[in-house]
């Protein structure tokens, strides 16, 4: 029961870290102008990646606000998920560091 539970959470995990990449993806798209947020489809899907990622995001900038236009909040949420998953990781196994 409990390694069923720790494989949940990790399978989140993955999924919130895809949804992270994909996001940062597509914010180098849009301002690069490959793709542009005056089409619907790109627009809706901008949105709801921003729905979803801005509740983790928004704690983080508080803390760490951008440097010289560079925003490092998506990088401390992958080294999140990293550090998240490798503790999951030594729980499945019957080991906590």
């Amino acid at each position: 029961m409990t390694f069923a539970i720790l494989q949940t959470l990790s399978f989140i995990l993955n999924i919130v870290w895809w949804i992270f990449l994909i996001m940062i993806i597509m914010s180098w798209l849009i301002s690069f102008n490959v793709i542009n947020t005056r089409n619907q489809f790109v627009a809706s899907i901008w949105r709801v990646l921003n729905q979803i990622t801005e509740p983790i995001l928004k704690p983080i900038r508080r803390v760490i606000p951008p440097m010289g236009g560079l925003d490092l909040s998506p990088l401390i949420v992958f080294v999140i998920i990293f550090f998240l998953q490798n503790l999951l990781a030594s729980w499945a196994v019957g080991r906590v560091i």
